[in-house]
């Protein structure tokens, strides 16, 4: 550490990590009980402080290896909050980071090892300080991105049917979408692609498979629904 900037107050620099799920139908927000003061035993976002010897997006990716066991998965900055008293132990600014993963590659004894749980988004409850703001917002940054970024693919296995791509679509903006025209927009993206694999498990005649062509998107980043 130097010696300058000692005639200012030092804060708390704090990351909060955001993490969506999918179960087929409904957003998922994985959350947990606070296990510190101020605020033991609250609902609560996972967050942890920015290490000294660490970025505040090597410390979110730390957090969210923590609490997923998961590597290089989606996650995005979503807002910061400094409100002077948005924590009430310290003056505290935190970053926070929006996160998708697909619920299959999710460890579930995690859960039990760190006492968090998925919870659907319209069944949120109150978070603690802010949180429940930091989710608003992070929400509202997928609904602007998810028609301009592959963003969905993230939610979902790596084959998937159409019916699932649509429900993922819905679950994010928060409304029915229509399923013909919905089908037309997607068959004229070129970066999904139709594969000769058919769904058996959750369609009784057999749903068509696609997969999302990340090399084709990233030749090409335009994407358009």
């Amino acid at each position: 550490m130097t010696g300058f900037y000692k005639e200012h107050t030092k804060y708390f620099v704090s990351v909060d990590c955001i993490v969506f799920g999918f179960d087929g139908f409904k957003l998922e927000v994985l959350i947990g009980k606070r296990k510190m003061d101020p605020g033991n035993g609250q609902w609560s976002l996972h967050g942890d402080f920015v290490e000294p010897t660490e970025s505040v997006d090597e410390a979110a990716n730390r957090v969210l290896f923590q609490m997923t066991g998961l590597k290089d998965q989606y996650m995005k900055q979503s807002g910061a909050y400094g409100a002077i008293h948005r924590d009430p132990g310290e003056r505290v600014v935190s970053v926070a980071y929006c996160a998708l993963i697909n619920v299959k590659d999710y460890d579930e004894s995690m859960l039990t090892k760190y006492g968090l749980e998925w919870v659907p988004l319209e069944k949120l409850p109150q978070l603690y300080s802010d949180h429940n703001i930091m989710v608003k917002d992070a929400v509202k940054m997928l609904r602007n991105r998810i028609k301009t970024e592959p963003l969905s693919f993230n939610l979902l296995p790596e084959l998937f049917t159409l019916t699932q791509l649509q429900h993922v679509y819905e679950a994010i903006l928060g409304q029915e979408i229509d399923k013909r025209n919905f089908r037309k927009r997607i068959k004229q993206i070129d970066v999904i692609e139709k594969t000769e694999h058919i769904d058996k498990l959750t369609s009784k005649r057999g749903a068509a498979l696609y997969r999302f062509n990340q090399d084709a998107y990233n030749n090409d980043q335009t994407f358009r629904l």
